[in-house]
């Protein structure tokens, strides 16, 4: 049960919500690292990475995988708007060999080609991080 000095946080694909829950402590991928947030932090808005979204509630940890995108953390709401969320227990095999896949298939000639095959390999890091424990 989410007590009064929780966050609520809120996960949005294009697609759907992904997850919406009462949290003790969050921690998202920043572009530039991890940011952790606890109730009472101050607002702000930040870029999100490639990389994993975990939250705690009442002991236990969740994991998400997370694929860019923006977050803003204001009232003890942390709303995450990202292309793509995957829960840890969603990260299929045949998912992750997609991901591998998809990093073989990238050119890397120009420099945007090169980092855009540097974000498929994070992508297959961070799923492998994942489903590896």
């Amino acid at each position: 049960m989410a007590g009064e000095r929780s966050v609520q946080l809120v996960v949005i694909t294009p697609d759907r919500e992904v997850l919406n829950t009462a949290a003790d402590s969050v921690v998202i991928p920043s572009h530039d690292g991890e940011l952790g947030v606890l109730h009472e932090r101050a607002p702000l808005m930040c870029e999100l990475g490639i990389g994993q979204l975990r939250y705690t509630l009442a002991g236990q940890t969740a994991a998400y995988f997370i694929d860019g995108g923006f977050a803003q953390v204001l009232h003890d709401q942390v709303t995450v708007l990202t292309n793509r969320a995957l829960a840890a227990s969603e990260l299929t095999p045949a998912i992750v060999a997609a991901a591998e896949q998809a990093v073989g298939t990238h050119p890397s000639g120009t420099l945007e080609e090169r980092e855009g095959r540097e974000r498929a390999q994070a992508r297959v890091r961070v799923m492998k991080r994942l489903t590896s424990g």
